[in-house]
């Protein structure tokens, strides 16, 4: 596993001037499918990076893109927030560039997917008619014109959970707009679980925590397999023809 930069090509095209990566590459012969990773709100800390792992141990060449690489959280958050928003900007030249990033690497097969958690599930979403060939979104924020950001999208495959007090509802309304523009998807609503759900830790400042759980922010483990087991599946479809 080793840090990739990606600077010189993100500089050319308008993006972070000091963009990273983090890959994690498979074991065995490749090539592989590719997969672009957007981290959480909260950055590309310990357990993004488990979660590139998991992937590359399922065989994606993961590239895990760093949207906060000119700054970090403090200084990249809000501006990286505001692009999730608006559906424009750095963060979308970012996550573009570790697309071409991977598609022109040796190791990687080809087929290239998406797939993001928390912030990085919207980033998912809105990238996911942006030359991606799959895409997994796991308790994104859906956008204000939801059917526009989806037109001519990927297939798709999301994870939300019940207790997710932050997206009530956003299961149902993302279900209902893939369906109404016939785009091949799989979305489910986990009853048990809430919020970043599939993270393996506890995350964000520690003040923060006993809020977050209020708001349903926390670790599943009981829904956590099942959600990785349907992003596996899917992505063994669309990337691999299996």
């Amino acid at each position: 596993m080793v840090t990739i930069d990606l600077s010189a090509r993100s500089k050319v095209a308008g993006g972070s001037t000091a963009l990273q990566g983090y890959l994690a590459e498979p074991s065995g012969d490749g090539p592989f499918p590719g997969v672009v990773m957007i981290h959480e709100a909260f950055g590309l800390n310990d357990v993004m990076l488990r979660q590139a792992d998991r992937l590359a141990a399922a065989g994606y060449l993961t590239l895990a893109v760093d949207l906060y690489s000119d700054g970090g959280p403090r200084r990249c958050l809000v501006t990286t927030m505001r692009s999730m928003l608006s559906g424009t900007g750095r963060a979308f030249t970012d996550i573009a560039t570790a697309q071409a990033w991977l598609r022109e690497d040796e190791r990687c097969a080809g087929k290239v997917g998406v797939i993001g958690f928390c912030m990085g599930g919207a980033f998912a979403l809105l990238s996911a008619n942006d030359g991606f060939d799959a895409a997994s979104v796991n308790y994104g924020q859906l956008p204000r014109d939801l059917h526009s950001a989806l037109e001519g999208a990927c297939p798709m495959v999301a994870n939300y959970g019940a207790k997710d007090r932050t997206l009530p509802g956003a299961a149902a309304t993302l279900e209902h707009a893939l369906s109404s523009l016939g785009i091949k998807h799989d979305v489910k609503e986990f009853p048990t679980a809430g919020h970043a759900f599939m993270n393996d830790a506890p995350v964000g400042p520690k003040p923060l925590r006993p809020l977050m759980r209020v708001m349903g922010i926390k670790p599943d483990p009981a829904s956590a397999p099942e959600a990785w087991r349907r992003i596996e599946e899917h992505f063994a479809k669309y990337l691999r023809g299996n």
